[in-house]
């Protein structure tokens, strides 16, 4: 997978991803040459994965039809909704379309029933 899937006058983009796995379907990814974080933009998919090195669920990025990122669920500390204790919850941001992301909430009942099959050792009672 190019950098965003995409072309840069008339170049192929390096491929920075590789995928290293899948979780029902969804592709799981892993940074190559440093790079962290799931991609903003996704042209082959309509969600990607990344685990945490101990194979546990760290990050869910979701992207709509025209293949902007829309949703970002993740498992990793999130201070202002645990009262600053550096411990690590599943939580969501949404974005729009200039990449702007809002703060992090909980799931809902409804969103954690829909996507719960994607959090690989995530206990029930860590959200």
């Amino acid at each position: 997978m190019g950098g965003r899937g995409t072309f840069a006058k008339g170049n192929n983009v390096p491929y920075v991803y590789k995928t290293v796995g899948e979780i029902e379907g969804v592709p799981v990814l892993e940074g190559i040459g440093g790079i962290h974080s799931l991609p903003e933009e996704s042209h082959s998919s309509e969600a990607y994965i990344k685990l945490k090195p101990s194979g546990i669920f760290h990050e869910m990025r979701i992207y709509d039809k025209e293949h902007y990122l829309v949703k970002e669920i993740a498992y990793h500390p999130e201070p202002k909704l645990t009262g600053g204790k550096r411990r690590n919850i599943l939580h969501i941001h949404e974005y729009d379309r200039s990449f702007k992301r809002s703060a992090a909430r909980l799931l809902t009942q409804k969103e954690f029933n829909l996507f719960q099959k994607y959090f690989i050792g995530v206990n029930n009672d860590q959200r």
